[in-house]
């Protein structure tokens, strides 16, 4: 894998600050801009500049802080083209199947409607990193403010086709919530109960639980497994189409 630093640190009420960086080029990219502060505290930190912001989407909580950065460091603004009109500062729109360089490394961008229409992830296939802002999360996934359900299991098993070694950071501390939400649907799963064990260690510690990688949500995140016999028994819906499955635990979440 590509050498990258990646900085994780929390921002506003639970979303996460993420800041990546090339070493070997020195460039450095927020993924969103959900808070000025605590990003130009750890820049600073660090002693690095900002070169880019990467917007997943046009929610206010993840480009407050734009006007802000790209004012004091000149930053580039890439983020989804069919979301430009409501993302201040936009420099670069991106569609799917776009491709750029960070440094020397590839990015690809994965579009993921659901969560809103225009979404898109930040994939690094030679770091092996996914930024999945508010569509995949640990144990869960995106409200679905704009899209449909289909939408979004269509774009979650878009994810789920990358590698399953692939290191998942996402927009929000909701893993404690998701846990309790996914034991209730997938009671059997030991690996969901050790993990929920293991989360609730790491929230009683003060820690975050993110980070995540692919191979743990296909293991352990209902909202990737819609065609587990398991869940699909215990909901009622042996013979239900996987986008079936997905819906009724997307209903199920917005009602726990």
């Amino acid at each position: 894998m590509a050498e990258i630093k990646i900085e994780q640190f929390p921002c506003r009420e639970d979303n996460f600050g993420v800041l990546v960086h090339d070493p070997k080029t020195g460039v450095t990219a927020s993924i969103d801009a959900p808070e000025e502060a605590p990003i130009i505290d750890v820049l600073e930190s660090k002693g690095w500049g900002l070169n880019h912001i990467f917007v997943t989407h046009h929610h206010f909580d993840h480009v407050e802080a734009i006007p802000a950065l790209k004012q004091r460091y000149g930053a580039n603004v890439f983020g989804p083209a069919s979301e430009a009109a409501r993302i201040p500062g936009i420099d670069e729109a991106l569609s799917d199947g776009d491709h750029f360089h960070f440094g020397n490394l590839r990015v690809e961008i994965i579009e993921t409607p659901g969560h809103t229409l225009g979404h898109i992830c930040y994939y690094m296939p030679e770091a092996g990193v996914l930024f999945a802002a508010d569509t995949l999360f640990a144990l869960g996934c995106g409200r679905l403010f704009e899209g449909t359900p289909e939408q979004m299991h269509m774009s979650l098993q878009r994810l789920a086709a990358l590698p399953d070694d692939t290191i998942v950071y996402c927009g929000h501390e909701y893993t404690a919530s998701n846990a309790a939400f996914a034991v209730t649907v997938d009671p059997q799963n030991a690996a969901l109960e050790r993990r929920a064990e293991e989360i609730a260690r790491l929230r009683d510690a003060g820690m975050a639980t993110l980070p995540t990688t692919l191979g743990l949500e296909k293991a352990t995140n209902p909202f990737l497994r819609p065609d587990d016999a398991a869940i699909r028994a215990h909901l009622g819906m042996v013979d239900a189409s996987d986008a079936e499955v997905f819906t009724e635990i997307r209903h199920r979440k917005d009602r726990f």
